[in-house]
């Protein structure tokens, strides 16, 4: 399903964007769509019937952490947060001693410890609103947050009991675009409600600060485009957050339009609904669920395959039979994607450059060169000798990528919080700069949920759940192993994420 709005908004006036204004006015700012109440309740009265924290997403009440001691908890539907936290470990932004912007030399969380879930058994998050899934990706959400500030985990699939000697976190970073438009101020309420000590940091409001900060006082009005999931464009997080971030630095309001996306980050994740490496499956095949000529929500138009300028090595069927076409590469992804937006984009008689573009999805990072190269290629391409594209496209694209931005964000909100973990002060419970990554998946003894060929979750199963059954654990959190990760995931993980790769190796 194509996402594409356009907005023009008028500035208001203001100086500075305070982590104190992100908390007072999120709710209003990116939760914007109506839905149940009774999701965040229910969650609620299952932790406090569950205080000793040994059933499926609940904590231990009598041991809630959040001391200075305790790690970082990051999270994500996949490996998309994976962007953020090499962000957050590589960020030297700031002096260690004084706490005042400016590089020491040090990185800014040397002294910190991690807990990084990715909910592969779950994803794409971006899917469910599609789906009429919003209240149970909502649930899944909460569940993410209540894995990390407990201590239970499986440690492998097959064993008989949980372990429960994970240590809680301080904080928590949400990794994840869809789950910050849709999950952040339910979270907070969950953390209120249970009375633990952690505060919330979520990536879109970053987002929106990093299109601020590169608008100029001349007055000149910027268009930015907006790649993200389906579920983030839903719910408009992105205009409605850079609204609100530019009236408040008091600069001029910049056209914003977007692309939800259905396939791309499945498609880095190695799901086999989108690519399948090597195979050759023919293109009709009612697994996929990618770009096709027959899917409403993300339609393959045959009379524009030249305008997408697909690779061959990623594009299965037969040119012939267009019905029979479907993707299978990152790559084939990204120019559909890029493609489509601009399609659209021309059709509503938009003439202003796109000068700015924003990562609305974790994911996309890992596949920003491809990105630019994209766009590259449809300003250059040429149509009946004219070049329709190139007055659309700037010759130069600012990529706005929230992941440092809310690495800064979690550094000052430690810093205000008196939670900086210092070394020689305070003795962690494990190595500081450590990581420990787990993943959710299928759980094989759940008896209601259905499985894939492949041991992964039915694709109508994972999107007919509804919310308010805790008491079935369809999916189990457990060490995340580098064996566990599609072929395509390790491969951007190596080759983009160094930080995050030395330690997911040395992960216990």
């Amino acid at each position: 399903m194509n996402c594409v709005a356009f907005i023009l908004l008028l500035p208001s006036i203001g100086q500075t964007i305070t982590s104190q204004w992100i908390t007072r006015t999120s709710a209003s700012v990116i939760q914007a769509q109506e839905s149940s109440p009774d999701v965040v309740q229910n969650f609620i009265e299952h932790g406090r019937k569950h205080p000793d924290g040994t059933a499926a997403f609940s904590i231990d009440m009598a041991d809630r952490g959040g001391d200075q001691s305790a790690g970082i908890g990051v999270f994500d539907s996949g490996i998309g947060g994976l962007t953020v936290l090499e962000a957050i470990l590589t960020l030297d932004s700031f002096d260690n001693a004084t706490l005042v912007p400016g590089a020491d030399g040090r990185l800014d969380f040397e002294d910190e410890w991690f807990v990084y879930f990715g909910d592969q058994a779950n994803m794409p998050y971006g899917n469910y609103p599609t789906a009429g899934r919003q209240d149970f990706l909502r649930e899944l959400i909460l569940k993410d947050a209540a894995f990390l500030i407990g201590r239970r985990y499986w440690p492998t699939t097959l064993s008989d009991t949980p372990y429960f000697t994970r240590a809680p976190v301080k904080a928590i970073v949400i990794a994840c675009n869809t789950a910050t438009a849709w999950g952040l101020e339910d979270i907070r309420k969950v953390v209120d409600a249970w009375q633990v000590p952690v505060f919330v940091v979520g990536v879109v409001e970053a987002g929106a600060r990093g299109v601020t900060e590169l608008i100029d006082s001349s007055g000149q009005q910027r268009t930015v485009a907006v790649l993200a999931t389906v579920g983030t464009c839903s719910i408009q997080a992105y205009p409605k957050a850079i609204r609100r971030a530019a009236g408040i630095a008091g600069r001029r309001v910049p056209n914003v339009l977007q692309q939800g996306s259905v396939s791309l980050a499945g498609a880095i994740e190695g799901d086999p609904a989108f690519v399948i490496p090597g195979s050759a499956v023919a293109g009709d095949d009612s697994s996929y669920l990618g770009p096709a000529v027959q899917n409403k929500s993300a339609a393959l138009d045959p009379a524009k395959m030249d305008l997408y300028g697909f690779e061959e090595q990623g594009l299965i069927g037969d040119r012939t039979r267009p019905e029979s076409l479907r993707l299978n590469s990152v790559v084939n992804y990204v120019r559909y994607d890029v493609t489509t937006l601009m399609k659209d984009y021309q059709a509503s008689g938009g003439t202003a450059a796109i000068d700015t573009v924003v990562l609305g999805c974790t994911h996309f990072p890992l596949v920003q060169q491809e990105i630019l190269e994209a766009f590259a290629r449809v300003r250059a391409l040429e149509v009946d000798g004219s070049k329709p594209f190139e007055s659309l496209i700037a010759e130069r694209i600012e990529i706005v990528d929230p992941a440092e931005l809310t690495a800064k964000e979690l550094f000052r909100e430690l810093a205000r919080s008196q939670k900086r973990n210092v070394r020689g002060k305070f003795q962690p419970e494990q190595d500081v700069a450590a990581v420990r990554f787990f993943m959710s998946v299928a759980n094989p003894s759940c008896k209601e949920a259905k499985r894939a060929a492949d041991g992964s979750l039915d694709r109508d199963y994972k999107y007919s759940r509804q919310p308010g059954r805790l008491e079935v654990e369809d999916t189990l959190c457990v060490p995340m192993r580098v064996s566990l990760l599609p072929p395509t995931s390790v491969q951007l993980i190596q080759s983009r994420l160094p930080e995050v790769w030395s330690r997911l190796q040395q992960s216990p």
